[in-house]
Parts: structure tokens; sequence; C-alpha cells
């Protein structure tokens, strides 16, 4: 195998690739990527045996065809280094030696067999649909935010992704809970599609949302069994699923919030973030009290003081409650408007935010006591 590439484009695949690779890997071979030159295009490979990452670099020169695996770890670092712009020569000079070069660097990287390597042969062509990459990537991060921690219930520890449907529309929706607060969102398709629910772990969502930043096209999209399959234009992200059921999140949304609190979002962003900046522990509720159009913002901490402040709003009732005050500021950055809008019952009550430029998402806050 010999070849030359250019030094941003293998650069790009191998920053991808270290969101897959496990760094302490009980396998060597997974601490390596398979690299494949063949017809003018150079395949690289990443995994930890529940993640796939596929890319290919085209129009690459190509002497002599062949393949080899070789630290993903070391070949990014030292490509890494090498300035914008360059072209790297790369020569297999044996079954356990690949030699790198630029101008007049020389490097001799370690190689494993790329037999040993684990590849997949599963095939995905049922159910596949498209979807717009922005739209996906929108759903994804204003829903991941909510991702459980808790490894007791391991079907919460991702997002669920499944098609939902109304009349003659159909949306692909996704969620994610944590039991303290819950986000929804969803993405309208063309036309009604065949794809079973699944539960996205969040190493899958993190590898994701970094391929879709670059994306700007349609993507395929399409579950078989255990797995799902995201197909770019030349990438490909393999992913197996977290197994379990998602709990039936529409009974949490509530039906019966009549109060509704309109706030000037980045007002609102900035009070509350200052306000809980008294607080060492953020877990600690901001305390809303709310009269007619008034709410005063309030931490108390007996450790480290108070803080208040008053913003104007629009409000027509009267009522107290507290929120974790990340939970409030993770929710208001995801609002696209300049409002953002509570639907509020009682102070133990869940609250409804709903932001007025996307009628798609709805979040869910559940009050803490006081």
């Amino acid at each position: 195998m010999k070849f030359k590439v250019d030094r941003d484009q293998l650069f790009k695949s191998l920053n991808y690739c270290q969101g897959v690779i496990e760094k302490r890997s009980t396998l060597p071979i997974l601490s390596n990527i398979l690299i494949e030159a063949k017809n003018s295009s150079l395949k690289i490979t990443a995994t930890d045996l529940d993640l796939i990452f596929i890319n290919s670099i085209e129009d690459v020169k190509i002497e002599k065809e062949g393949s080899t695996t070789t630290s993903a770890a070391v070949i990014y670092d030292i490509v890494r280094k090498i300035p914008s712009g360059n072209e790297i020569s790369f020569d297999l000079v044996n079954n356990n030696k690949l030699q790198m070069e630029f101008q007049k660097s020389k490097f001799n990287l370690l190689c494993l067999s790329p037999n040993e390597f684990p590849v997949t042969d599963e095939n995905f062509n049922t159910n596949e649909f498209l979807v717009n990459s922005k739209l996906l990537l929108k759903i994804i991060n204003k829903t991941k935010f909510s991702i459980s921690n808790d490894e007791t219930r391991h079907y919460l520890n991702g997002i669920y992704l499944h098609i939902t449907g109304k009349e003659n529309s159909f949306f692909l929706t996704a969620t994610a809970t944590d039991s303290h607060r819950m986000s929804v969102s969803k993405l309208k398709l063309p036309s009604k599609v065949n794809f079973d629910p699944v539960i996205l772990p969040r190493k899958t969502i993190h590898q994701l949302s970094s391929l879709l930043e670059d994306e700007d096209k349609d993507i395929k999209v399409c579950n078989i069994k255990s797995k799902i399959k995201f197909e770019f234009n030349k990438s490909i992200l393999i992913s197996k699923l977290i197994d379990g059921k998602f709990p039936n999140y529409t009974q949490v949304i509530p039906k019966n919030n009549e109060k509704k609190l309109e706030i000037n979002l980045k007002n609102f962003l900035d009070s509350v973030d200052r306000v809980a900046s008294v607080s060492s522990d953020k877990k600690e509720g901001v305390r809303f009290n709310l009269s007619k159009n008034l709410l005063k913002l309030s931490v108390n901490n007996p450790n480290s003081g108070d803080g208040s402040e008053t913003l104007e709003v629009k409000f027509e009732d009267e009522l107290e409650i507290s929120f974790n005050s990340k939970y409030l500021i993770d929710v208001a950055s995801q609002i696209e408007g300049d409002k953002v809008i509570f639907y509020l019952n009682e102070t133990g009550s869940p609250a409804l935010i709903r932001d007025v430029s996307d009628n798609n998402s709805v979040f869910v806050v559940m009050p803490m006591k006081a």
C-alpha cells in the first residue's frame, strides 16, 4: 500500500475517529484505525464494537492499493502537528510498519493485521429514509441535555427516537428525560416511513452531533434489530442501540396548566444566571415569586448569602414556585425566539415551557420543594 493524501482531509477524518475509539481498550486492535486504499479512495474505519465510524477521502493519489491498521492516537497526534495545506505520503513497508513522510520528517508507525479488525456486514437497505441534517441536529440539541445519568435506569441514558403522526402529518420525534425534566422535539417528514422506535446511546449522540455540524445535506437513516445506521455524503455511522422500553412520556406533559408567564428570553437568562451565582450548589432552587406582571427571582443560601432580581413579565396571577437553575438555563439556551413562555399550575406541579418560534418543541421541568 502506497499513497499520498491531503493533510487537512486526513486530519478531519482522524478527528472524528477520536470520538469513537476507547482510550483504554482491552483489545489492542480496537485502539487502531483500519486504513484501506483502493480505487483513488482512502477509507478509514474506527470502532469500539458498539459504534462503527467509516469515512472516505476521495481523489487520493494511490500508487499501490492495500490495507493496514495503526494506532489512532499516534497517527492523529502526528497529523495534528503538521501544518495545514500539506501533502503526506504513506508507504506500507511490511506487514508491521507503515512509513509516513512529510517534507523532511519521517515516521515509522507500528501496524497490526487488517484481518484482526472487526467489521460489520449487515444489510441495512431496508426501511431507509432521508432526513435533513440540520433539522436532525436541531432536535438532538434540543433534547440531549435532558438525558439521565442514572445507570440503574439504562433506558433513560439516551434519546428516544421514534415516529409520531397526526392526521396526515408524520414526524421524527426525539425525547429525553431524567425524571426531573423532559425535552421533546420533532421534525416533519415528507411522508410516512417505516422506522422502529430506538434509544440512541449518549456516545452515539455525541459522535452524530459532530458529524451533523459539518453536514448540510440530507442523510440516510435506517435501522435493523438492535442497530441503526446514519449515512452521510462521505461518512457512515453504525451504532448499537440501548435495549429497553422508554416510558410513555406523553402522560407527563401537563394538560391543565392555565397560568401563562411570558418573559423576554435574554433578560430571563441573564437574571437566572446572576441570581444563581450566589449559590455554589447549582442544584439549589431559584425561587419564582410571581404577581401581576412581575417576577421576583431569588436564591437564599445559608453558606454564601442571598440574591434577588425583579423582571417585568406578562402574568395575570399569583404564584410561588422554585426550579433548579441549571435546568432553566439548559432549556432557555435552546429557545430560538426572543421570548420564553411558561405554562404553570400550582406550586408543586410541573411547568410546561414552550418556544413561540418553534411549535415542534416542548419542555417540562419539575419544580423543587420549597
